[in-house]
């Protein structure tokens, strides 16, 4: 990895540590069929086009945000009637339940055709709205708010966030772990005291879930094994509880904002949370949990940065990895107890698939989690699974290397199977 400088970290944190509502593949189509229907001019009556294999492939399942719907269709059909697209990954902040019936009329109506494709960007949406005169065509590629084409009536039409995306094509510089510890330890305060939003936002809706019943509510089977005697509440309870309440949540439609790390809400609930339940217990004050998050979500940036945005690896398990990094930090402020623990992490859930988005992530964040804090005290025992085992590497940078080795080269076939099974049995349901 090649040293980089403090503004890159924060460059970095920037772009990819964002406050986003909902599941951010539905809020991307919402997005494009929101942003198109601004320039159309008169009402929309139709939306046509496709998206990419693996955006469908996590936006098929979940609940949209303010809905109790799901779906392709229904996702740029809420983007037409209710959501703002200045808002970004915010889009669908503020839909009413009017805009959500009118949504699902259009769908009813069968006046939105979107299909999957095989593309080579994973994030790619490309919808034209259509009224009575007038027709918008829009391409969202690269991101999920990353306009790369946008035409009226066929014309091309430039906008700031064409331009802006224009402007943001060129990748920041990769870092190691090593690289974001130096960072982290050196950083002056006020730098990175905007981190601590992850928890509050984080902490907003792990709330949200203890408190109400969405998804599969694996929160609510947690606190009934505890009242039943089965679980003990302890340390690895809470932070099971609190992160995963907040997964519940989210993938069930909860119409409360996340902190994300790269482009996935859950990403950064798995990344935000552990650190700070582990922060609570240990009494740490509020730079140490700053600097343990900041921590965290860049541990999360560079795994994920060495391969695909979208791929058959569950995410949530490498944002875990990063969690492992900041709870590994507040223990013992000991570089090779990070590492060790990430190290122990890549070695214990690096199998994990991702089959879409739903409330079964939720699952796939409680066991990343408890694997997260089970590497950490392996790591301050001084326990780290040696490099003759599996694809462990010599140190944590190659280990990591290893892990992106198998998503790049070897799961793209994983992925296209998984999407195989998912839309046939969309097609079957749809016989």
């Amino acid at each position: 990895m090649t040293n980089v400088n403090n503004d890159v970290f924060l460059d970095w944190l920037r772009q990819e540590v964002r406050p986003a509502l909902g599941c951010t593949e539905p809020v991307a189509i919402a997005f494009a069929a929101a942003t198109a229907c601004r320039y159309l001019n008169e009402p929309c009556n139709r939306v046509t086009g496709f998206v990419s294999e693996n955006l469908y492939k996590n936006a098929m399942a979940v609940t949209i945000p303010g809905t109790h719907a799901s779906g392709i269709a229904m996702a740029a059909a809420v983007g037409v009637y209710g959501a703002s697209p200045e808002q970004g990954l915010e889009a669908l902040r503020g839909l009413t339940p009017d805009q959500v019936v009118r949504a699902q009329t259009l769908v009813n109506q069968g006046r939105v055709s979107i299909t999957a494709r095989a593309v080579p960007d994973f994030i790619h949406v490309d919808l034209t709205v259509s009224g009575e005169n007038n027709c918008c065509r829009i391409v969202v590629q690269g991101g999920h708010t990353c306009i790369t084409e946008l035409y009226v009536n066929g014309q091309p039409v430039t906008t700031a966030s064409r331009a802006e995306a224009k402007a943001t094509a060129a990748p920041l510089p990769q870092f190691s772990v090593r690289d974001a510890f130096d960072f982290i330890t050196g950083v002056p305060l006020n730098d990175i005291e905007f981190m601590l939003d992850a928890a509050r936002l984080n902490g907003a809706l792990s709330e949200a879930g203890m408190n109400g019943r969405y998804g599969l509510n694996i929160a609510g089977t947690l606190s009934a094994a505890v009242s039943q005697g089965l679980m003990s509440d302890d340390l690895l309870y809470r932070i099971q509880m609190e992160t995963v309440a907040a997964s519940d949540a989210r993938m069930g439609g909860a119409p409360v904002t996340a902190m994300s790390n790269f482009g996935s809400g859950n990403q950064g609930i798995a990344a935000t949370l552990p650190v700070v339940v582990l922060a609570r217990e240990l009494k740490a004050g509020r730079e140490a949990l700053a600097r343990a998050l900041t921590l965290s979500h860049l541990v999360a940036i560079s795994v994920h940065a060495r391969y695909t945005r979208l791929s058959a690896l569950c995410a949530a398990s490498t944002a875990a990895m990063g969690a492992a990094a900041g709870m590994a930090w507040l223990f013992t402020r000991d570089l090779a107890v990070v590492e060790s623990a990430i190290i122990n992490m890549v070695s214990d859930v690096s199998g994990i698939i991702c089959d879409g988005a739903s409330g079964s992530c939720a699952m796939k964040v409680s066991t990343a989690t408890s694997g997260a804090f089970r590497a950490v005290l392996m790591a301050r025992q001084g326990i780290r699974v040696g490099s003759s085992d599996g694809i462990i590497g010599a140190d944590a940078e190659q280990t990591i290397d290893n892990l992106s080795r198998l998503v790049v080269n070897a799961m793209p076939a994983t992925d296209k199977e998984i999407i195989h099974i998912m839309t046939e049995k969309d097609a079957l349901a749809h016989s």
